[in-house]
């Protein structure tokens, strides 16, 4: 296969997927309001959550990762296979978070990242994941704060990142950029929520809203 058609047919594969807001497809299946019908509006894991089922935000989580994970597990994979060019991995995880960001299906209006963001960083490698996950939970757990949670990933994402990759892991700059474009996009996705943070308006972890 030629590696420009490939790499053509990957980033928009990628994009699509990401596409898929599963907040909304997983509350229609189980009978919830639409999730940009409350709350925030967000169609994310957490303000699913504020419907009261905490099973379909688990599981909006849970798909929202793993359409994060997925495409770039199978790009860096298409990469070493030599059917993809290893700069194409990168733009591959740009195209499925800013399909999350701005879906085709849904008006490109779509949720603000950051469960796909820590599938793609734990396909990228799974300690850079898990080291960002980590920080969102002890800020969340210390803080009640989903949106402080996932600016302060969004903050140190690109920091463990570059330490990853001198210390632990081997990587390119082109991964790099595209971790710290995708931190931006996080923290920019969060600015109203920095906004209520600072006003002290900002919605805790769990508080059921309609």
């Amino acid at each position: 296969m030629n590696l420009t058609f490939a790499a053509v047919l990957a980033v928009l594969a990628a994009y699509l997927l990401g596409s898929i807001a599963f907040a909304v497809v997983v509350s229609h299946l189980m009978g919830l309001p639409d999730p940009r019908s409350f709350g925030s509006g967000n169609p994310g894991a957490t303000n699913v959550l504020r419907s009261g089922s905490k099973l379909a935000a688990a599981l909006t989580l849970l798909l929202d990762a793993f359409k994060g994970w997925l495409p770039v597990w199978l790009a860096l994979w298409g990469a070493e296979a030599g059917w993809l060019a290893p700069a194409t991995v990168s733009l591959v995880v740009l195209a499925v978070f800013l399909g999350h960001l701005y879906p085709v299906f849904f008006q490109f209006k779509g949720g603000k990242g950051v469960a796909t963001a820590a599938g793609i960083l734990l396909a990228i490698n799974p300690w850079l994941g898990l080291a960002t996950i980590a920080t969102w939970l002890i800020v969340a757990i210390f803080t009640r704060y989903s949106s402080l949670a996932a600016l302060s990933a969004a903050v140190f994402a690109p920091l463990y990142d570059w330490l990853g990759r001198g210390l632990v892991w081997k990587g390119d700059m082109a991964m790099l950029l595209a971790v710290v474009i995708i931190s931006v996009l996080v923290v920019w996705r969060h600015r109203r929520n920095v906004r209520n943070l600072l006003d002290g308006k900002e919605s805790r972890i769990g508080r059921k809203q309609h």
